[in-house]
């Protein structure tokens, strides 16, 4: 099917011009978003008389999300997801999900804004590609823990391996100091059963 491009569509082509694309591709996104009108002589002159006001449109609304890149570009949001020790979630991250979270921190996202090539099924920093305009694309990070303490951990540049490593360590650091605390209480004793022994007075020899 032909359509006329009323915004810049990735891959396909500008504002204006006419392309080719499956049918069921213009139904179902092309057409009922707005993004594109069939290749009809009417609709070609009713694209010629709104020019002027669609690019006068398209340029305010790139504007705009050019403003909202600035703040947004970079930016981290936490997700706190359970998962195995080895880092797997149980579930993902999806691009629902990755909009709420920087929608909570504060920018108004749709999941549509969101490409993911595949749902975030580890923890981790994870980064996303943000698509606020035809034209402007930005990219945050979905940082994905078990706790906050464990993101806050992760965002100082600590990976799971390194904090599974460093829990590891610390349990083994608890266990010999039990220990040595065991055998220094095992030994004190000793030391005090002989010094009763030999402070205890001897009975009297009997003639």
């Amino acid at each position: 099917m032909d359509v006329i491009l009323l915004e810049r569509v990735a891959k396909l082509g500008q504002m204006g011009e006419v392309v080719s694309v499956k049918e069921g591709f213009a139904r179902n996104f092309l057409l009922p978003q707005g993004k594109a009108l069939r290749a009809s002589e009417a609709n070609k002159a009713r694209f010629e008389a709104e020019k002027a006001q669609l690019e006068a449109r398209n340029l305010e609304s790139k504007q705009e999300a050019e403003k909202l890149a600035q703040d947004l570009e970079g930016k981290q949001f936490i997700v706190i997801r359970s998962a195995s020790d080895s880092g797997a979630l149980y579930g993902s991250v999806t691009t629902r999900d990755a909009a709420d979270a920087a929608t909570d921190g504060g920018f108004s996202l749709d999941r549509k804004q969101v490409a993911l090539a595949k749902p975030i099924k580890e923890l981790g920093l994870h980064d996303v590609h943000v698509i606020l305009h035809p034209e402007v694309e930005v990219t945050i990070v979905m940082n994905v823990a078990r706790s906050q303490e464990e993101a806050e951990l992760q965002a100082s540049g600590k990976s799971i391996q390194e904090l599974a490593q460093e829990e590891e360590a610390a349990a083994e650091f608890e266990i010999a100091e039990l220990f040595d605390d065991i055998g220094s209480a095992a030994v004190d004793d000793e030391d005090l059963r002989g010094a009763t022994s030999e402070e205890a007075p001897q009975e009297p020899i009997e003639d």
